[in-house]
């Protein structure tokens, strides 16, 4: 689903050259939910959003859910969802408009849009709030509603941005359970960027983890724990290998 070699980003800035992404190589396959763990500054987001395509490698190869990152980025568009760390939804959007304008605007027809809409709304637990603006919705149900935002073209692949940020424990958990089924019933596959790490232990079939823009371990959780010794946790892993806890990145 997503097979990258030497993907790379530099900036160049007032005094000069900054290489974010160095030389990037990761494989997804189809139906994986696989995690993408860094400290902050290690190349995370840059490198999810050249996946995504919106911004351009300066260098290395990409196919994304069976299209080239470079030459096809319209058709990568079209297969894959996005939900940004900060929301797709505004304040004041009513959620059925909105939910049938995205649906629209990815070539549903009208009668087809408004059935999607109610699959989704019905599916994330949101039927009844179709007329509410977002603003009156919860966090948990605001996370929700993104990602049927992102679900609402029937994607082979999602995409997702620090899905849990600001959530209380509750909303997680419900947020877990909902990308679980979407692997589940659908054979979604996801790739997803998180600071916890609890997150990743508990969804994920596969971590990578990345640091001064390159990946410097990848696994699946118990084995990279077994590696650090018995009782182990995913923060003993990433502190081994990044020499930084990733609770203190994420408080910083």
């Amino acid at each position: 689903m997503i097979h990258a070699r030497g993907l790379a980003r530099t900036f160049t800035t007032k005094t000069g050259a900054v290489e974010a992404v160095r030389g990037v190589d990761l494989d997804v396959s189809p139906g994986e939910i696989v995690g993408f763990l860094g400290p902050n500054g290690a190349g995370k987001t840059t490198t999810l959003r050249m996946l995504t395509t919106l911004l351009r490698p300066t260098g290395g190869t990409a196919t994304v859910a069976g299209h080239d990152l470079l030459s096809e980025p319209v058709e990568v568009r079209r297969r894959i969802g996005y939900v940004s760390q900060g929301g797709t939804v505004g304040p004041l959007a009513l959620i059925g408009e909105e939910l049938e304008l995205q649906a629209r605007l990815y070539g549903l027809r009208r009668t087809e849009a408004r059935a999607r809409v109610a699959e989704l709304t019905a599916g994330f637990g949101l039927s009844g709030m179709e007329a509410r603006p977002a603003v009156t919705l919860s966090g948990g149900q605001r996370r929700r509603v993104d990602l049927a935002m992102g679900l609402i073209h029937r994607p082979r692949l999602l995409f997702l941005d620090e899905p849990t940020t600001g959530l209380d424990p509750q909303s997680r958990a419900d947020l877990w359970d909902q990308i679980r089924r979407l692997r589940e019933d659908d054979g979604l596959t996801v790739f997803l960027s998180t600071h916890y790490l609890d997150e990743a232990d508990a969804l994920c079939d596969r971590v990578l983890i990345i640091d001064a823009g390159r990946i410097v371990r990848q696994g699946a959780p118990e084995a990279l724990k077994a590696e650090i010794g018995p009782g182990a946790t995913l923060d003993d892993v990433f502190l081994a290998v990044t020499g930084r806890a990733l609770r203190e990145e994420s408080a910083a």
